[in-house]
């Protein structure tokens, strides 16, 4: 066939530069490697662009970063002597009562404070431990409870409430007398009929001490629902709400105390003995009598 066939030149037009199978798989691997490979090279690029080496500075800032405590475990002294009611105050409560920030009545204020005064001290202290608008629990400090009541106390006091100072229940019991027996000693051995009054000479003071310590542990730990009716704890004083508990009697009330009864928690979340925690479920229950 001639060179000059026009048939010949004219499918040499019409056909690719792809002739053999070699230049086919060329094709291929350019067409498809070669882009990946300069995909890679442009995200390393940018990735890595514009960003300072990390020094000796950077590495143990990271390292650090990764082996930092994730928990901590606070020892404390619960036998320290408490703060009173003014170094509270001075240490955590002044920041926003002193100038009435974020709506805190100032102190000494007593327009501001007379609302507040007429709502009890209990529903003050409670405000004050579970947190009420921008004042965040206990204030947001770290205070034992009963110092926070000293320092509710002392505010209050100040704007014209005549509040009493919440203690410990260890304060009240250790206040309560405990040599009452000593006249009964000194006696004449022929005085027996005078025996029952000694009787409840001795008594009275044991039962007053035993309220103070129900009270102390009410204030310290059973205040912040009893008070104000939280999670549907019955309420100090709220005769209707009591009436149906009263009736189980205080072995069944006490029990349910120390074992944790629906929201509350066992013990109601304290340390205290089963004894105290008795004399404070008897001294609520005497308020709803």
């Amino acid at each position: 066939m001639s060179a000059n066939d026009p048939t010949t030149a004219h499918e040499e037009d019409h056909s690719g530069p792809i002739k053999t199978p070699k230049q086919l798989l060329l094709a291929v691997f350019f067409s498809f490697v070669v882009p990946v490979f300069a995909i890679i090279a442009l995200v390393y690029y940018v990735s890595s662009d514009n960003k300072p080496a990390a020094g000796a500075g950077d590495l143990e800032k990271a390292v650090a970063q990764r082996i930092q405590k994730i928990g901590m475990v606070e020892i404390r002294d619960a036998n320290r002597p408490l703060k009173t009611g003014a170094e509270v105050y001075a240490a955590q409560c002044a920041a926003c009562h002193a100038t009435g920030a974020a709506g805190a009545p100032k102190f000494g204020d007593a327009a501001a404070w007379a609302p507040r005064i007429k709502t009890g001290f209990e529903a003050l202290w409670n405000s004050s431990l579970k947190g009420k608008n921008a004042m965040g629990p206990q204030g947001g400090g770290d205070f034992d409870d009963v110092e926070i009541g000293k320092a509710v106390v002392h505010m209050a006091n100040a704007a014209g409430a005549k509040f009493a100072e919440p203690q410990k229940a260890a304060d009240a019991g250790a206040a309560a007398p405990v040599a009452q027996a000593a006249p009964v000693a000194a006696a004449p051995a022929a005085a027996v009929a005078p025996a029952a009054p000694v009787v409840v000479a001795a008594t009275a003071p044991a039962a007053a001490s035993k309220a103070g310590v129900g009270e102390a542990l009410y204030k310290q730990a059973c205040i912040a629902c009893h008070a104000s009716g939280v999670a549907g704890a019955p309420k100090l004083g709220d005769k209707a709400a009591w009436a149906p508990r009263i009736q189980t009697g205080l072995d069944m009330l006490t029990a349910s105390v120390i074992k944790g009864k629906n929201a509350m928690p066992p013990k109601g979340g304290s340390s205290a003995s089963d004894a105290d925690l008795r004399a404070a479920v008897e001294y609520m229950v005497s308020a709803a009598k």
